[in-house]
């Protein structure tokens, strides 16, 4: 953009041919010649006041002088991003349960959840958590973000990180029953603490899915991990995934659907949530658990500063200069080929 600093100066602009008009009519050298009559220079003194070379250099750099006063300039905008991001890690239950699929609301013949399952429109309970995970990630792009899977124990597939391409090639690893079949909760909770806990960052945050209750024997109990926790001012946010509504396909004998059976321990994941400050939610479903996500993506937001600048080029130096250049030649001129005698 282009943009005078001090426009204001540019009214002396409207000052400068009166100002001239002026000089010519009163003060240019008198002519040192007297002579009896003046009828023969009549018709010269009635002409219209014409500057001399000397005095065009002089009106022009005048005029350059105050343009340079004005100081024209062009600036170029700047923005400086600051984010302060958030030490999150995100865990996920790797357990068998999570096979499952969970049947849409309205969805009661097996056959239509069949098709559904092989159209990719249902997916099990890993899948769907999987799918919104991603998304939570592709938002978050100042985080560091970690991610743990857990069954029996915990295992960590990422630490803390801001390579987020190579964190969702870890994501797409899950799959249920690598780890074991059973739901350590403590366990995670344990290990994202160790992760966290030295963290310089001021808002360090545990996220947990899970669909089952505790059935891992851990040295902690769920509850003391949380407490633990707490004590270094990590948040956790708990999320119990599915419905009492849900099968797992079974086709040893045939295509069938077994049920589930077993549920997540609401009681005890609303105890760790609220013994760390953090909330607790419930997915039974995929549109549930996009919900889910968003609410927490608008809980634990990012701080970003975007403090502008403006980044000036100044024309001032170089017009003052070259105005200075027509007086010197101004100069010049009327002390040699310019020169009046009288």
């Amino acid at each position: 953009m282009f943009e005078f600093a001090y426009p204001w100066v540019l009214f002396f602009l409207l000052l400068l041919l009166p100002f001239f008009y002026m000089l010519e009519r009163f003060w240019r050298r008198r002519p040192s010649v007297i002579v009896s009559q003046t009828g023969p220079f009549t018709a010269v003194a009635h002409k219209r006041f014409m500057p001399t070379f000397q005095e065009g250099c002089r009106l022009l750099a005048v005029t350059l002088m105050i343009v340079s006063l004005a100081r024209p300039r062009t600036g170029d905008e700047k923005i400086v991003i600051r984010a302060q991001g958030i030490d999150m890690i995100l865990a996920l239950d790797m357990s068998g349960s999570m096979r499952a699929y969970d049947v849409p609301k309205g969805m009661t013949d097996a056959r239509k959840l069949l098709d559904a399952i092989n159209s990719g429109s249902v997916r099990n309970r890993i899948e769907v958590a999987k799918k919104e995970i991603r998304r939570f990630i592709e938002k978050r792009p100042n985080d560091r973000i970690g991610l743990l899977g857990f069954a029996d124990l915990a295992y960590s597939f990422a630490p803390p990180t801001l390579d987020h391409a190579w964190l969702l090639t870890q994501l797409d690893r899950l799959q249920p029953g690598m780890i074991g079949d059973a739901t350590g909760i403590a366990s995670p909770i344990g290990s994202a603490v160790s992760r966290l806990k030295n963290s310089p960052v001021p808002r360090r945050v545990l996220v947990l899915f899970t669909d089952g209750a505790n059935t891992a024997a851990n040295r902690l109990t769920p509850e003391q991990a949380a407490k633990l926790a707490r004590d270094f001012d990590i948040i956790i946010h708990t999320v119990g995934i599915g419905s009492p509504d849900a099968y797992v396909l079974d086709n040893t004998f045939g295509t069938r659907f077994i049920p589930a059976g077993g549920n997540f321990d609401e009681k005890l994941l609303r105890t760790i949530a609220e013994t760390t400050g953090g909330s607790y939610f419930q997915a039974d479903d995929a549109p549930a658990l996009r919900k889910v996500m968003d609410e927490i993506d608008k809980m634990e937001k990012t701080t970003v500063e975007q403090p502008k600048y403006v980044e000036y080029r100044e024309f001032a130096p170089k017009i003052a200069l070259f105005a200075a250049g027509l007086l010197l030649l101004a100069f010049v001129a009327e002390t040699t080929w310019a020169m009046r005698l009288p």
